[in-house]
């Protein structure tokens, strides 16, 4: 009777020493247990190798060139939203009125565009007004607005630049109260909304699509600002202005300077961006040296 061969040892888990398998990766061969493993078209692949895939394998990108966002939710546009929202919930909550919001809280008087009192060095009143709303029907107004517009502009943008292009233009629109209205008391997210408008209207340029509904809409709202009184209408086409100009800097810019590398590009957008809040900033610090 021939003595018994031995068996051969036991494979283990390249990952997990203490795990037997019978198991291997079918790209790179090597052991691997159950958890370690994914199905792949042919085969199984461990997640060391499918790792390696990711980081060769190029980023999906937009048209604006900012990396496709795995998920489509907006989250910046529900955070600026959801911003707006408790700012005016606090101003209801301190004036004890949905409507009359502005009387008898102390934040709305604190935070709104006055441009005498940014002037005096309350600069914070050239972003913090930008949360501030006259009533729930002027919030409701602008928080739809922004909800329709805002979603598809962060899927193209990309979340950051998304996000500076609704602070250069509602910095556009402070700046324009600071220079032409300069004894008004102005609120309310209008100017970012209307820089959103214009920011819409250059991508669909850019897609090579119709802007003729965009642009009918924003001319009715601008012949809205210039009839109806109370309403902000150089805090409207300073955000409408500065929007417009920031998302130029972003699609076209680029193109224009012939940025031949995806890097480049991205460096030309960024250089626009932070040219435009210079030129903002520059005219706040102007119309408030004229002030004093």
């Amino acid at each position: 009777m021939n003595p018994q061969e031995p068996s051969p040892p036991a494979q283990v888990c390249a990952r997990h020493a203490d795990r037997p398998t019978g198991l291997s990766c079918t790209r790179c061969g090597r052991p691997a247990c159950p958890e370690c493993l994914r199905p792949a078209s042919v085969g199984q692949h461990c997640v060391d190798c499918l790792r390696t895939d990711q980081r060769s394998t190029p980023q999906v990108r937009t048209v604006s060139g900012s990396v496709a966002a795995r998920s489509s939710v907006p989250f910046v546009t529900y955070t600026l939203i959801a911003l707006n929202i408790i700012v005016y919930a606090v101003t209801a909550a301190q004036s004890r009125s949905l409507m009359d919001n502005q009387r008898g809280s102390a934040l709305f008087v604190d935070w709104v565009m006055y441009p005498p009192a940014v002037a005096g060095g309350e600069l914070f009143r050239v972003v913090g007004s930008g949360f501030l709303h006259y009533g729930l029907i002027h919030l409701l107004l602008n928080m739809f607005a922004l909800y329709i517009v805002g979603r598809d502009i962060e899927l193209v943008l990309g979340r950051a630049r998304y996000l500076a292009v609704y602070l250069i233009s509602l910095l556009g629109g402070s700046a324009a109260v600071m220079l032409l209205a300069q004894n008004s008391l102005t609120a309310g997210a209008s100017g970012a909304v209307y820089g959103l408008f214009g920011a819409i209207t250059v991508i669909l340029i850019r897609l090579r699509q119709s802007p003729n509904n965009m642009l009918i809409l924003i001319a009715i709202n601008v012949f809205i600002s210039f009839s109806l009184p109370g309403i902000s209408l150089w805090g409207h086409l300073g955000g409408l202005a500065a929007g417009t100009l920031a998302t130029l800097g972003i699609m076209f810019l680029p193109g224009w300077v012939r940025a031949r590398t995806p890097e480049r590009a991205r460096l030309v957008g960024v250089v626009a961006l932070v040219a435009l809040t210079v030129v903002a900033a520059a005219v706040i610090v102007l119309a408030s040296s004229s002030l004093r």
